[in-house]
């Protein structure tokens, strides 16, 4: 358990942002903004990847890449969950001026990171060919599918690296450093897709070998940027090793955190399942529309980083105003983000699914769609923003539990009956709003509780 120390904390001149000294507001939009440009970039890339080999390499290869979307959300999210976990520890230290606790923290959390990643490409790489069978993958798609996710889980350790030193350099308030190395790596995945499809004919193994690579250029970047720190987050080889206490620490918050985003891609399963029982038309306008869910939430995402990050340094430094605050202007921030966002994706729907499809029927079962979804995105700021004030104050298993109630067993409880007894595309898309809305009052119930209990507690 980390306990505030009282202590002033003083960021080192190479420190880009303080998180606990100045406007708290503009201080939180500063933070978050180099974090919404890496979650579009990331978007963008991902669908540059589905672009080309649907353009160049045709429609098996397409459906092949497509077949594997649940699964690489599903291993990709459980390690952004856990450099999630790192983010919040290395903040509540270095909030706390505890130097020596932050060095043995961002050690301590490479090691466990790379042995993450190693596991999970090693175990999706076995049983590659079971996963996809369970999903029902199409025999003509199996073999494309198989190859493109083995190349791709690849590049699992260098995501799990990535995802290490983004969660150190935020939590000292530097989020336009991995901004730029994803950036420089997204550039080199796109060139190499067209390189791989294009000039050597590689199809989905393109792709696939494509994205592994620039994981790997983006992981070296950021290794070699905390190599080069001359604070107490620097990155030192001859002292990597593992501290229990530290390992405890971070696996306590960072595992919650990577199932809690797993299991949004094992709710997606049983939704599917729902739209798959409509015609062709209403599946693929779904499919088209549901292409603004990544670019939305990852806009939210980046407050949501940027209210743990605050907090917890802000915990750690003693200041109880400060942390209040964090929590309430995020939540402000991401629900007034999703409601811009999602009034543009009202207004100009059908310009926005055009980029997918031209088939007018289509872009009117996908327009369906947007409108649900444009009056409901803005609700999930209350789930996601509280869940990450939660993790903010090192409380990360509750809110998982709260997660799987209000996020799985509810959209499932949804889906069996009120979705089967209206049997109408509104019916299933109206099951977001409510979802979102009941876990949300739960976990903010949740988080006063933890707030009155660990910081009320603190002087002003």
């Amino acid at each position: 358990m980390l306990f505030p120390s009282g202590r002033r904390f003083h960021p080192r001149a190479r420190q880009p942002l303080s998180l606990v000294d100045g406007p708290l507001f503009s201080s939180i939009v500063r933070f978050s903004i180099p974090l919404m440009l890496s979650n579009v970039l990331q978007v963008l890339f991902n669908m540059s990847d589905i672009a080309v080999v649907g353009q160049f390499a045709g429609s098996h290869a397409l459906g092949a890449v497509g077949s594997t979307t649940i699964l690489v959300s599903l291993f990709n999210g459980f390690l952004i969950g856990m450099g999630s976990g790192v983010n919040v520890t290395v903040a509540r230290y270095l909030g706390a001026a505890r130097q020596k606790d932050v060095s043995e923290s961002v050690h301590t959390s490479a090691i466990l990171m790379l042995l993450s990643g190693l596991l999970i490409g090693l175990l999706g790489f076995i049983f590659t060919p079971q996963l996809l069978e369970m999903l029902n993958t199409k025999p003509i798609l199996m073999d494309g599918a198989v190859r493109y996710l083995r190349i791709y889980l690849l590049g699992m350790p260098a995501m799990a690296i990535f995802n290490f030193g983004n969660g150190v350099l935020s939590a000292s308030g530097d989020t336009r450093h991995p901004l730029m190395f994803l950036s420089i790596a997204g550039a080199l995945n796109v060139l190499l897709n067209l390189l791989f499809v294009i000039r050597f004919s590689m199809a989905e193994s393109g792709v696939a070998l494509a994205s592994a690579l620039s994981q790997y250029i983006s992981a070296v970047l950021i290794l070699l940027s905390l190599s080069g720190q001359s604070s107490s987050i620097r990155l030192r080889w001859k002292v990597l090793r593992l501290s229990p206490e530290k390992s405890r620490q971070i696996l306590s918050i960072a595992i919650p955190s990577g199932l809690q985003n797993a299991i949004f891609a094992i709710a997606n399963l049983f939704i599917q399942a729902g739209v798959n029982s409509f015609d062709a038309v209403v599946v693929e306008g779904n499919a088209a529309a549901a292409n603004a869910d990544a670019l939305v939430y990852d806009l939210m995402a980046a407050v949501y980083t940027a209210c743990s990050s605050f907090m917890g340094q802000n915990y750690g430094a003693g200041k109880r105003k400060r942390v209040r605050n964090s929590y309430l202007l995020s939540l402000a921030i991401s629900f007034g983000v999703a409601a811009v966002v999602s009034l543009f994706l009202v207004l100009f729907g059908r310009s926005f699914l055009s980029l997918f499809t031209r088939d007018e029927a289509v872009a009117e079962a996908g327009l369906v769609r947007l409108r649900v979804m444009g009056f409901s995105y803005a609700f999930s700021a209350l789930m996601d923003c509280t869940i990450a004030a939660s993790r903010g104050l090192g409380k990360s298993l509750v809110p998982m539990i709260m997660v799987i109630l209000g996020s799985c067993v509810f959209r499932i409880i949804w889906v069996y009956t009120v979705f089967a007894y209206f049997h109408t595309i509104m019916s299933l898309y109206l099951l977001y709003i409510f979802s979102w809305t009941i876990t949300g009052i739960a976990e903010l119930v949740y988080f006063v509780h933890c707030y009155r209990k660990q910081v009320a507690i603190l002087p002003e």
